[in-house]
């Protein structure tokens, strides 16, 4: 009590006053009925087929092919952890823009991921290059390695399209 009988008010609860998290795609599993969602299965996916796919190349370029290896790991990993945020509704408990944070995301995936479409590419381009070894010259990659690329070159540009996509989606929810 006061001086003049009025009760002091206790103080503002701090976990109250935090502003809510900032998110327009639904939590839990309605995200899978989104276009949001169905793009990043499928990013998952066919990011999956792109690591299996160059891994299973003898990788005659380790430069080339090691930056796509690194780029479809990562992106296969993060991806899994975006989409089980917003399955397991983590989303709604954590204080972010999560629309800004899509579109970065996106932003910086798409980017990477269209880089590695063009070093698998230029990687499977490379397949008549005639090398010498040991006195023996044979073509950089046989046909058999040729079609693992060529296959792996076209799940890329899928995989790219797919974070295209879902950067378009992402841009909208941003900024309206």
């Amino acid at each position: 009590m006061s001086a003049g009988g009025a009760a002091v008010p206790p103080p503002p609860n701090p976990a109250v006053s935090f502003p809510a998290p900032r998110v327009t795609l639904p939590a839990g599993p309605d995200i899978l009925r989104t276009y949001s969602g169905a793009f990043v299965c499928l990013e998952i996916v066919l990011g999956g087929l792109v690591w299996i796919l160059v891994a299973s190349s003898n990788v005659p370029l380790p430069l080339l092919q090691g930056w796509v290896m690194f780029v479809s790991v990562t992106a296969f990993f993060f991806s899994l952890l975006f989409l089980g945020l917003f399955l397991s509704g983590m989303v709604t408990q954590i204080d972010a823009n999560w629309n800004f944070l899509d579109f970065v995301y996106h932003f910086v995936v798409f980017v990477f991921y269209f880089g590695a479409f063009l070093l698998e590419a230029a990687a499977t381009s490379l397949h008549d290059l005639q090398c010498n070894t040991t006195m023996i010259v044979h073509p950089l990659l046989d046909d058999n390695q040729y079609n693992i690329n060529v296959a792996a070159t076209v799940f890329t540009f899928m995989t790219t399209a797919c974070y295209g996509c879902s950067l378009g989606l992402a841009l909208r929810r941003w900024r309206p």
